[in-house]
């Protein structure tokens, strides 16, 4: 049984701007049209609708409930996390020093485990990578976190099947008693959606799952909306085997120039039942909303018009 469900709750943190063009979308009188009245309304139920049946029972529903996509964040801190303000910034910083030496004699593969379904065997990232994707290419500033070395170990991982455990390479950072953990099993291919993005219902798609409650009642995610509207809102249709978000925007009349940009916005969702293994799926483009977390994103915005 398919039900529809409203409630959400829109958080006041802001992310700057997106410095790209919405086309005629951007403008007051587009932002009207995007809102939908009515109508628009009843388009982008109707929408939800399609994606959600054209993914029941589908081959690429059979591929996500077998395959491994995390759906929480790949990195573990030390425990306790950062023991001062300038460590922290040097991690967001990608600023690291090796000293150590990385294994050069890496496994090939590793086996991703869930207490309900088994296991699935997976490619591995190698050390040396995965450590490049830390360190980043910017070099090392003035502050600086130092790995001594570097193990194949195991961390718990929210996926799309539930908590797992997973191959991650472990770091030991100088000064700390416990590593920096970094999954290394590499996520399965996504799968090839069974409808088409809609191109004619108002509103932008998701970009980006940044949260899920630990109870799985609630999500997080980022949504677009214009300089000149009310925010973003978000819908929801709960299915058996999914959960569709549309999201819009809200109308506000404004008597000022609107410029061609977008903000993002960080949305919670309220479900009336937990995520579980359910896919999250975009009414826009009926693709899965992937979990990408705030990375890239600063906390704060400041509106400009």
């Amino acid at each position: 049984m398919r039900t529809r469900a409203s409630r959400l709750t829109i958080l006041l943190t802001l992310v700057p701007l997106l410095a790209i063009g919405l086309g005629a979308a951007s403008g007051c009188g587009s932002q009207e049209e995007a809102a939908g009245g009515s109508d628009g309304t009843e388009a982008l139920a109707h929408r939800a609708r399609q994606v959600a049946a054209a993914w029941d029972g589908s081959t690429a529903a059979a591929t996500w409930r077998a395959g491994y996509y995390p759906m929480g964040e790949e990195i573990q801190l030390p425990r306790g996390g950062w023991r001062s303000q300038v460590d922290k910034q040097a991690y967001e910083d990608q600023s690291f020093v090796l000293r150590g030496t990385l294994p050069d004699t890496e496994r090939k593969e590793g086996r991703v485990t869930w207490p309900r379904y088994g296991s699935l065997t997976r490619p591995l990232r190698g050390a040396n990578e995965v450590y490049k994707s830390l360190a980043g290419t910017r070099g090392s500033g003035k502050a600086h976190l130092v790995v001594t070395r570097a193990k194949l170990g195991e961390m718990n991982l929210a996926t799309s099947r539930g908590l797992a455990t997973v191959p991650a390479w472990l770091f030991t950072l100088d000064g700390y008693a416990t590593p920096l953990k970094r999954a290394a099993a590499i996520p399965s291919k996504l799968p090839r959606p069974p409808i088409k993005p809609a191109r004619d219902i108002p509103g932008y798609p998701i970009s980006r799952l940044v949260r899920s409650a630990a109870d799985g009642r609630s999500v997080t995610v980022i949504a677009l909306h214009g300089v000149c509207d009310g925010g973003p809102e978000v819908s929801v249709l709960e299915a058996s085997g999914s959960i569709v978000l549309s999201a819009t925007v809200k109308y506000r009349k404004d008597t000022g120039d609107c410029t061609k940009q977008a903000k993002m916005q960080q949305v919670a969702v309220r479900l009336e039942h937990p995520l579980g293994d359910r896919v999250l799926l975009d009414a826009h483009t009926g693709r899965p909303i992937l979990y990408r977390g705030l990375h890239g994103i600063p906390p704060t915005a400041t509106a400009q018009r």
